[in-house]
């Protein structure tokens, strides 16, 4: 019996010499996840404001162009499709690159909407956060639940981490 008690002292020994090494590292992790869970600091938010507010000037400035290539700048029409000396095919050229024209003023349009969505939740205090992490972190990326800010800087609208995006395209 003496000898199961010094064997449960030994065992019961090591754990708390592993907790005693550990404990410095465990404050490092909480510390790390409590400034995640705040969130980017007031600068880091300012700098993706800047990135999101050049890309929104950008994409107005080229729907200007498709609006203006699309309709007739003196008179406010769209371009007419009607020319006594065009042949069919070319009727048909010209409605084809209208189409794409409209096309491409579509994407612009989604693509601004989802910059200004980015410009909302920075002023509500939530951009940079993964929407599938910000509730239960999954720990697939480094900085989980915040999206990583090189994802941010090349993709501002960005909603979800490139671990989580991934995962979604599989399905």
């Amino acid at each position: 019996m003496a000898k199961k008690a010094a064997k449960k002292k030994t065992v019961k020994a090591k754990p708390a010499r592993a907790k005693k090494s550990a404990a410095p590292k465990l404050k490092k992790i909480s510390a790390l996840k409590k400034k995640l869970s705040k969130g980017y600091s007031a600068k880091e938010l300012a700098h993706f404001r800047e990135i999101i507010l050049e890309k929104r000037k950008e994409i107005l400035e080229e729907l200007t162009i498709l609006k203006e290539s699309m309709m007739d700048v003196t008179t406010g029409e769209y371009s007419s499709e009607n020319s006594m000396y065009s042949t069919h095919m070319e009727q048909g050229t010209d409605a084809m690159e209208r189409e794409k024209t409209f096309l491409f003023a579509s994407r612009e349009g989604k693509f601004l909407n989802y910059l200004d969505d980015a410009l909302r939740r920075i002023e509500k205090g939530t951009y940079g956060f993964c929407l599938d992490c910000i509730d239960e972190p999954k720990g697939l990326c480094k900085t989980c639940p915040l999206i990583p800010i090189e994802r941010l800087e090349a993709v501002p609208h960005a909603q979800l981490c490139v671990e989580c995006k991934n995962l979604k395209q599989k399905f």
